[in-house]
């Protein structure tokens, strides 16, 4: 019976790591070129991020650690405090919830090494209903001030999980760049922008319609970056509101989704490729 107890047992762990493989595979981007850190890859020295809520910075940690540790300097952006998000688990009266957040972002940015930011106050799912021109004008000053290399943030159709206030965004930061390119001043913007994508596979195979809307309309990445998951995880700890997060969204702890999700992955475009509209 001993042997019958080790061939079964020899079988589900085979079957286990047949499941991890598979899983594996629908995180992965054989198209992509992978690289230890974008920054260095395309020679930039100054990095800014244009992000809509507290925790976005959570997709590029991979990429803005891997900056820091190169020397970048790195600046970021946050359209609203998070204030009508879940909080999952509850760690605060809901109405106090945006100063909390707000709090969070500032200590993650400071736990990542990011030299500056700012987190405005516009409305947490309200952002497609401010003003395009106002959107735009405000982002454009911050990256006239900031003078990045390259610009980070969402790709307007899709913003990388469906949420309407990363495809505006990201729809405010490709017109700020394009205002800034147009401009005549001595700088003209970036040189480069990656937006930042969730793996196009394992959102059609695992994340419903909303994913299947992502994977139809943002482009196919051009670029992976090792996703530091220490990092990962202690930024989901010092997102003590947000902690259960990716159990919540995904059904898995944070630690075993990283087990396969371990790298990000962005589709990067010189600034002169931007057109109007996607």
């Amino acid at each position: 019976m001993i042997w019958a107890f080790g061939i079964a047992a020899a079988v589900l762990l085979l079957a286990g790591i047949s499941g991890f493989v598979w899983v594996n595979r629908l995180f992965e981007a054989p198209e992509a070129k992978h690289v230890s850190s974008l920054t260095g890859e395309l020679g930039a020295n100054r990095v800014m991020t244009v992000f809509a809520h507290p925790d976005d910075e959570q997709l590029a940690n991979g990429l803005i650690t891997s900056a820091k540790a190169g020397g970048a300097y790195v600046a970021q952006v946050t359209a609203t405090r998070g204030e009508a998000g879940t909080q999952v688990p509850v760690v605060a009266r809901q109405r106090d919830l945006g100063v909390i957040r707000h709090a969070e972002v500032l200590k993650n940015g400071f736990a990542l090494g990011i030299d500056e930011q700012e987190v405005w106050d516009y409305p947490d799912g309200g952002v497609p209903d401010v003003p395009m021109d106002e959107l735009v004008a405000r982002v454009a000053e911050a990256i006239a001030r900031y003078r990045p290399d390259l610009v980070v943030t969402f790709w307007p159709a899709s913003g990388a999980t469906g949420h309407k206030d990363h495809m505006r965004m990201g729809l405010a930061a490709e017109q700020a760049i394009l205002r800034l390119r147009a401009g005549e001043g001595e700088y003209r913007g970036p040189s480069h922008v990656a937006y930042a994508l969730t793996p196009p596979r394992a959102m059609a195979r695992l994340a419903g319609e909303t994913g299947r809307f992502v994977v139809e309309n943002q482009p196919a990445p051009t670029h992976a970056v090792p996703g530091n998951t220490a990092s990962k995880l202690k930024g989901w700890e010092i997102h003590a509101s947000q902690g259960d997060y990716v159990r919540k969204a995904y059904g898995v702890p944070a630690r075993l989704l990283y087990l396969v999700w371990d790298k990000e992955l962005y589709a990067v475009r010189a600034a002169s490729e931007i057109e109007g509209e996607n």
